[in-house]
C-alpha cells in the first residue's frame, strides 16, 4: 500500500467527500437493504439536505484520508442526535468513520479514530457517544479498543427499513 496523509477537507472537496460517503456506506451495507430505501437514505444522508448542510455548519468537523490524492477514509463528529440519555452531561458524538475495503485493516480508521478521540477530549463534552449496525461485530471490537461499551440499543431508519443499531458511550469526565 502506498502512504496514507490526513488533514481537514475543505469546500473544495465536498462533491468527493459526498461521493466517498456514499461509496462506503453501499459497500459496507448497500445489500441490507430494498433498492429504495437505500437511494433515499443516501440522498438525505449524501445528497444536499445531508453533509453538505453539515459540512456548512461550525458544529461538525471533518477529518479526510488520501492516498495518491484520492479519498480513502473519513471522519465526522457533530452534536448529539443519538437517544442518549437527558441527564445534563455535553455530549459531542461520532457521526460517521468509513474507509474503503482496501484500506481497512491498515491503520487508516485507527488513525481517524486517534483524531476523533483527541477532538471529543478537547471538547466540552463529558460523554463521547455513537452508533453501531447490531451485526456489525469487528466495528464493536474497533471502538472497545477505545474504551466504548454498548449502553443501549434503538431502531436506526434507513428509507422505510428499521436496523437494530447499539449505542456506545466513553466517558470522557
Amino acid at each position: 500500500m502506498t502512504s496514507v496523509s490526513y488533514r481537514t477537507p475543505s469546500a473544495a472537496d465536498l462533491t468527493a467527500l459526498c461521493r466517498l460517503g456514499r461509496a462506503t456506506f453501499i459497500e459496507t451495507f448497500g445489500d441490507l437493504y430494498p433498492p429504495e430505501d437505500l437511494e433515499d437514505f443516501l440522498h438525505h444522508t449524501f445528497g444536499p439536505p445531508g453533509m453538505p448542510n453539515e459540512f456548512a455548519n461550525p458544529a461538525y468537523r471533518f477529518r479526510i484520508a488520501e492516498s495518491e490524492g484520492q479519498m480513502i477514509g473519513y471522519c465526522k463528529l457533530g452534536p448529539a442526535s443519538l437517544p442518549a440519555p437527558e441527564d445534563g452531561r455535553q455530549k459531542i458524538e461520532l457521526r460517521q468513520l468509513y474507509v474503503l475495503k482496501p484500506w481497512q485493516g491498515a491503520g487508516v480508521a485507527a488513525s481517524l479514530m486517534n483524531w476523533a478521540m483527541g477532538v471529543a477530549k478537547s471538547s466540552k463534552a463529558d460523554d463521547f457517544y455513537l452508533s453501531v449496525f447490531s451485526e456489525n461485530v469487528r466495528a464493536q471490537r474497533f471502538y472497545s479498543r477505545y474504551g466504548f461499551q454498548e449502553v443501549g440499543r434503538f431502531h436506526y431508519m434507513v428509507g422505510k427499513t428499521a436496523d437494530d443499531e447499539r449505542l456506545w458511550r466513553l466517558q470522557l469526565r
